[in-house]
């Protein structure tokens, strides 16, 4: 599995989102504390995107300890908003920078922490309800790449909480033991889904963050129930069944 993050407050460089707290994205990388049987380590690369002006992205097949990005540019690069990712590759699917989260387009940074059951087989029903030039343009050939296609296509027609809704039911009921564990951002707004795996959320009146585990000691981290979605900003927190 990946661990992921996704934040939104005071401006901060996007190093400083991703070494936050004695937990840090950054040491899950390494050491994670709830990855539930899916691996020990997340050093099959990582990405991060942040909001400014435009949606800005960097994507490295490198583990995140040994990328000389993480010191140098990143420490650089300032923002209200960031979404960020480790990546553990599941067995079979390629270790490469096309492979990593977030996957952008327009306004939207996507990432998928887990895997989905019996790839690519039981894909073969959602993937046939999508044009075939997004099929033509998938990024790598994962799981990950094709729910954000499949995430892509819903949220042209739809809100994000029905888009991960609809897609959350949709490939659970094609691949029954998939962990589904999304997270979705806007720049302004967070949405993420748990499904067979570990989200915590962070919310006061100044910032959002939603992560795959609690990267401090905080109180305040509430633990996200398994078959929930999750609606997050600044000042506002919604956890409801999927």
């Amino acid at each position: 599995m990946c661990r992921h993050l996704g934040y939104i407050g005071p401006t901060r460089s996007v190093r400083e989102v991703i070494t936050a707290g004695e937990f840090s994205l950054l040491r899950q990388s390494w050491s994670p504390r709830d990855m539930r049987g899916g691996g020990t380590i997340n050093a099959d690369g990582f990405g991060a995107a942040w909001w400014g002006s435009t949606l800005s992205r960097y994507r490295s097949a490198m583990p995140i300890w040994s990328d000389p990005a993480m010191p140098e540019m990143l420490s650089r690069v300032r923002s209200h908003a960031v979404l960020a990712a480790v990546r553990s590759a599941t067995v079979g699917m390629p270790v490469e920078r096309s492979a990593c989260a977030p996957f952008t387009s327009g306004h939207w940074a996507f990432s998928h922490n887990g895997r989905i059951a019996n790839w690519p087989e039981s894909m073969v029903g959602p993937a046939a309800a999508l044009p075939t030039v997004d099929l033509l343009g998938l990024e790598a050939p994962t799981d990950s790449a094709l729910l954000w296609l499949l995430m892509r296509h819903a949220l042209r027609e739809n809100s994000p909480e029905v888009a991960l809704i609809q897609i959350t039911n949709a490939v659970a009921a094609a691949a029954p033991e998939s962990r589904l564990n999304m997270l979705l951002g806007d720049g302004k707004q967070l949405w993420a889904t748990t499904w067979d795996h570990s989200l915590s959320a962070l919310v006061d009146d100044d910032r959002a963050v939603l992560s795959s585990e609690p990267f401090d000691r905080n109180r305040d981290w509430k633990e996200v129930p398994d078959g929930h979605i999750v609606t997050a900003r600044p000042g506002h927190l919604i956890i409801t069944p999927l």
